[in-house]
């Protein structure tokens, strides 16, 4: 085929994904709300803070379906710091110092279209905090795609806590983890889910015990992706759900990602799952606070991570 007609064909192709991907979200399956989780008992002084790191920009089209490409969308990275009494948990690691080098292991899709600006990143903020890298308990990955564990480098001899699925789907060679495997594995400690049922997921790791901080599997955009749910003595819910929607939409209608993006979900119809599963979730839980990890009206409204005051 001449090349003219090549490039008519490829443009043809990629107009018709565009507008699949703008269009109406798929009807929900309507999962039944589940049981109500039992009462927690986070410590008085627990807190939740966030660490924002930078951010790229896009749009409602590129992130959920039924998106608008008119709707401008801003995608935080950085991290989740949960302080708790018997130990501080950081929950992904946003972006990290070599972030022009670490992007060149994203998807060539992504390396084309979006550009992401590096502002302060999560090992620096932590130290402007007065927050001790030896104070950290761990890391927790949602997952462990590029830019969530860029900021690892940043952070050595820090715990990484990953399930054992996602570490398999680590050290499998699978392109969408190559900078895990590159920054290097020494750090990562598997965790198994032992707890019960948790707000309709069959499985749970409830770390603490007492409630404040509970792990769930939530396979589907990677092989070992996790949500977590925060309760937190003011008495807020929050579900960390990492890349399982990039944008609140996603669980609110729910939506799958459009189907021009949905590439990097390793199984979109478990994707399609959680989602359900976290919608009906926050049927049972209104004020469930959900937190995609890239959705940066939503951090907006999070406690921040503030500079120790000068003496």
């Amino acid at each position: 085929m001449p090349r003219p007609l090549i490039t008519l064909a490829l443009a043809a192709a990629i107009g018709a994904i565009s507008l699949a991907a703008c269009g109406a979200p798929r009807a929900s399956a309507q999962m039944a709300p589940p049981a109500a989780p039992p009462p927690a008992r986070p410590p008085a002084a627990m807190t939740i803070a966030a660490i924002p790191s930078g951010a790229t920009q896009s749009s409602a089209a590129m992130a959920f379906e039924g998106g608008k490409s008119s709707d401008k969308r801003t995608f935080v990275a950085g991290a989740i710091l949960v302080d708790h009494p018997r130990g501080r948990l950081l929950f992904d690691a946003g972006y990290g110092r070599d972030l022009a080098q670490h992007f060149k292991t994203a998807p060539k899709l992504m390396q084309l279209t979006i550009k992401p600006v590096l502002d302060a990143t999560v090992a620096d903020q932590l130290a402007a905090a007065g927050v001790p890298l030896a104070s950290l308990k761990a890391v927790v990955l949602t997952h462990a795609h590029w830019d969530h564990v860029s900021g690892l480098a940043d952070l050595p001899g820090v715990p990484v806590w990953v399930d054992r699925d996602e570490l398999a789907f680590i050290n499998s060679g699978d392109p969408a983890a190559e900078l895990a495997r590159k920054l290097g594995l020494a750090d990562y400690r598997t965790y198994d889910f032992t707890d019960g049922p948790y707000l309709g997921f069959p499985r749970s790791r409830d770390v603490f015990g007492d409630g404040s901080v509970v792990l769930v599997p939530a396979p589907g955009h990677t092989p070992g992706s996790i949500v977590a749910f925060v309760n937190t003595p003011d008495g807020r819910h929050y579900a960390l759900i990492g890349d399982t929607a990039w944008q609140a939409e996603g669980v609110e209608l729910p939506a799958q990602k459009p189907m021009l993006t949905r590439f990097v979900d390793h199984d979109p119809k478990s994707t399609w799952i959680m989602l359900q599963r976290l919608h009906a979730a926050k049927a049972t839980v209104p004020d469930l606070i959900v937190v995609p990890a890239h959705d940066a009206r939503v951090w907006a409204n999070l406690p921040q991570l503030r500079p120790r005051r000068a003496e």
